[in-house]
């Protein structure tokens, strides 16, 4: 059997409602997966008309799949699109955040770029 919840508002964030079909004798029990959190509105970034004279930053996971990405978009970035300065910095811990060293540079980068790899 298949029970559609169809209005998951009903139901009270974070609790487990148990709804019983009698005529079959079992019990299915359903969790609200939405957030009771109100998110924040988050404005975007100004788009960047050109990436010339811009600084670019990578914040890598570590893992060795990003190492030829990033150097090939490197690259490109420096080629094709006159970018002045690339910087590349690697995760101490690929499923951990980036350490605050890293955040706290993001502010001097025009751009910054995020990969994962294996």
């Amino acid at each position: 059997p298949v029970l559609i919840v169809r209005r998951p508002e009903t139901l009270e964030h974070g609790i487990c409602h148990e709804i019983t079909n009698w005529s079959m004798l079992m019990t299915i029990r359903v969790l609200n997966p939405t957030s009771e959190a109100n998110p924040q509105e988050i404005k975007p970034a100004v788009r960047l008309t050109t990436l010339r004279g811009k600084t670019v930053g990578f914040i890598s996971n570590g893992k060795e799949g990003t190492a030829g990405f990033f150097a090939h978009l490197d690259r490109l970035l420096r080629e094709r699109y006159e970018v002045a300065n690339v910087v590349l910095h690697m995760k101490s811990n690929y499923s951990a955040p980036a350490e605050q060293s890293i955040i706290d540079e993001v502010k001097n980068w025009d751009l910054a770029i995020t990969g994962l790899g294996d």
